[in-house]
């Protein structure tokens, strides 16, 4: 498939901007991380909702571009050899936008920026979710305490890790990067969503709190926060 037409997802979102990146998302935490690497590199896109409470990740349309039903997705017309690329996973489009852009992973530290990137793909982002089904959400109601506290340990012990990296330095890996835009959304959904930061150790934390508000004072994830628009 060479044009945008020939990819059934633009049938349902047409593209507004047919040369730029097309974006696919719900501004949850793993929506954020995109739509605020779009922002901080200047990317050309468009943002098209995805909205759960109509079901549209599990449209035909949807299903074409990520047959694993999650946001976000993208459809690049110019891909690597100027050819249309699609791809879904988060971690996976942050990597590909820092490689299209040349910003946020720098070749210095490459490898590094990419642990902790795969810190938060494998740790923080798994755990904390489960830690916000059972605190927050429809697993609250569950009686036995053994699930909710495994998440809780372990949401606390990875926090405690990253609180350990952030030791004289304002951002994980050295400079901002793709691994900051991965771990930023997730703890303001710890805290500000979920509600589950206090249970979590928060308060004894010495480092993290002051990364999140630095993270948070960005005018790109001040904006990105709200792409798309869920209205």
């Amino acid at each position: 498939m060479n044009a945008l037409a020939d990819f059934p997802i633009t049938s349902r979102w047409a593209p507004r901007t047919p040369g730029a990146i097309q974006l696919y998302s719900l501004p949850t935490p793993n929506g954020i991380k995109v739509s605020l690497m779009l922002e901080e590199t200047g990317l050309p896109y468009d943002a098209h909702l995805i909205s759960f409470a109509t079901s549209d990740q599990f449209s035909p349309e949807f299903l074409s571009l990520n047959p694993n039903n999650k946001i976000p997705a993208i459809l690049d017309p110019q891909g690597p050899g100027g050819k249309p690329l699609t791809l879904f996973e988060s971690g996976a489009i942050l990597m590909y936008l820092a490689e299209k852009s040349g910003k946020f992973l720098p070749q210095d530290n490459r490898w590094e920026v990419i642990q902790w990137l795969m810190f938060q793909m494998g740790g923080i982002g798994p755990m904390f979710g489960q830690l916000g089904f059972f605190h927050h959400f429809a697993g609250k109601e569950i009686e036995d305490p053994r699930p909710k506290e495994r998440y809780r340990a372990e949401a606390e012990r990875l926090l405690k890790v990253l609180d350990g990296a952030l030791e004289g330095r304002d951002w994980v890996a050295g400079d901002y990067s793709i691994a900051d835009m991965a771990i930023g959304p997730w703890l303001r959904g710890l805290r500000d969503f979920y509600k589950a930061a206090d249970i979590a150790g928060w308060g004894s934390l010495k480092n993290v709190p002051g990364y999140l508000d630095r993270f948070l004072a960005r005018p790109a994830v001040q904006r990105a926060i709200n792409i798309p628009s869920r209205t």
